[in-house]
C-alpha cells in the first residue's frame, strides 16, 4: 500500500509505530538467552505476523473504502434523480404560469378590443 500525504501524519506514525515495535521485538529477542538460530527464527515469525497483521488491516479498510464510496455513489445518484424530478416539476409550473399568463392576456386583449369596437 503506498502512502499518500493527505495533510495527516497518521501513516507515517503508524509506519513508524510498526518499525519500533519490530526493532524492539529484534532487539528483546537478542538479549534473550537461546541460541542464535532460535532468535532469527523468532524474530521472523514476528515480522511474518506483523506483516500479515498489516496486510489484514490494510484489506479491511479497502474494504470499508470500497463500501463507503459505494454508499456515497449511491445517495449522489439518488440526489441527482430527486434534483431532476424536482428540475421538472418547477418547469412544469413555470410553463403552467406561463400559460396562465397569455391566456389572461388574451382575455384582456380581447375585453379591450370589444370595448373599443362599441366606442
Amino acid at each position: 500500500m503506498a502512502y499518500r500525504d493527505n495533510g495527516s501524519s497518521f501513516g507515517k506514525s503508524f509506519l513508524s509505530f510498526l518499525a519500533g515495535g519490530l526493532i524492539g521485538a529484534g532487539v528483546a529477542l537478542l538479549y534473550a538467552p537461546q541460541s542464535g538460530e532460535r532468535t532469527r527464527e523468532e524474530i521472523r515469525e514476528k515480522a511474518e505476523r506483523t506483516i500479515i497483521k498489516a496486510q489484514r488491516m490494510e484489506d479491511g479498510i479497502k474494504d470499508t473504502l470500497n463500501h463507503m464510496i459505494g454508499d456515497i455513489k449511491v445517495k449522489v445518484s439518488q440526489l441527482i434523480e430527486e434534483g431532476k424530478d424536482i428540475a421538472e416539476d418547477k418547469k412544469q409550473e413555470l410553463i403552467a404560469a406561463i400559460d396562465a399568463g397569455k391566456k389572461a392576456l388574451e382575455e384582456e386583449k380581447d375585453k379591450l378590443v370589444k370595448k373599443h369596437k362599441r366606442v
